[in-house]
């Protein structure tokens, strides 16, 4: 079972951000403040305790994300090949026996996260949670980015990438992967909303729910 301070978080910030014109989607403002930054704080309000220290996936603008006071790794693997490049920086320098990856795009991540990843890990098989939240239709549907993972499962991921393999729902499928469904009643419908674009982002800006008072 994990407990208190098991679990680094990790922010993916190195994405080419080609929906949005190639602009550094991490750096965009959202309330006044980058994206980036309303991730972290997120993760550095998680209920639960669980959180031991964060840091920062990202492949360019490196001294602007080291501003931030948390250490920044770049992907591993050439080319910025998507969201498993980041999971391996993050494994690689993960100190904790678990880590826990979000996007730097969902700014309004709900703040129990973590606790409700970890009761997936009750079940001593489990070895990767994955939330699971419902779209527009009401059916629940993985959010594979948003992902609580044991740190043993590195050298499982440098293989596979090392082998050509890009697409994490086909890598987190050779393991013990439990869905965690985010469908409560209270739970909000954006919590995983991802601003893909501009127009997404001043649209999730000016509809989303506040922000929980969490620490700065």
């Amino acid at each position: 079972m994990i407990g208190c301070a098991d679990i680094t978080g990790l922010v993916l910030a190195g994405g080419r951000g080609s929906r949005m014109g190639g602009l550094d989607k991490g750096l965009q403002p959202f309330r006044g403040e980058p994206l980036v930054r309303h991730s972290v704080r997120r993760l550095q309000g998680q209920s639960g305790g669980l959180i031991g220290g964060l840091m920062i996936n990202a492949n360019r603008n490196l001294s602007t994300y080291e501003g931030l006071g948390l250490p920044v790794w770049p992907d591993p693997l050439p080319g910025q090949v998507g969201p498993l490049a980041g999971f391996l920086a993050g494994l690689q320098h993960c100190p904790t026996s678990y880590l826990l990856t979000v996007p730097c795009d969902s700014p309004l991540l709900p703040v129990d996260l973590a606790l409700r990843l970890a009761s997936a890990f009750e079940d001593p098989r489990t070895e990767i949670a994955v939330a699971a939240a419902p779209g527009t239709d009401g059916v629940l549907r993985p959010q594979p980015v948003f992902c609580l993972m044991a740190v043993h499962l590195l050298h499982s991921l440098a293989a596979f990438t090392r082998d050509g393999g890009r697409k994490v729902g086909q890598w987190t499928g050779q393991h013990r992967a439990v869905l965690v469904p985010f469908d409560r009643e209270g739970d909000d419908p954006q919590a995983f909303f991802n601003a893909n674009t501009l127009e997404e982002l001043q649209s999730l800006e000016h509809t989303g729910t506040p922000h929980p008072s969490v620490p700065t």
